[in-house]
């Protein structure tokens, strides 16, 4: 875990938003966990992020982008449709290919 403010104020205190406080009978501290990762930054209140779940949240963008379906576009060159490769290329003719425009409204 690497905490750090959103706002950059440079505090080093952070809360947990979320966490679950285990007492003994005298309200003695005996341990806690957090339910929900969430924090505050306690130097300026804003929240802070957890630098730590970069690189995994990274993986999972990189792990959804390459599940995505191939697209099918015509060729401007031979009008073959064609599957959209990684090489962006028609496998017919070579010509190249660009990859569907979204439409905006």
């Amino acid at each position: 875990m690497w905490l750090i403010c959103s706002r950059r104020c440079g505090g080093g205190l952070f809360r947990a938003v979320s966490a679950e406080v285990d007492l003994d009978e005298s309200g003695e501290y005996q341990g806690h966990r957090v339910v929900q990762p969430a924090y505050l930054c306690l130097n300026c209140g804003a929240p802070a992020v957890d630098l730590g779940e970069v690189p995994a949240a990274m993986e999972a963008e990189a792990e959804l982008a390459a599940a995505v379906e191939p697209v099918d576009v015509l060729c401007p060159v031979c009008e073959t449709l064609v599957q959209l490769d990684p090489e962006l290329e028609c496998p017919n003719c070579g010509s190249p290919l660009e990859p569907p425009q979204a439409v905006s409204r």
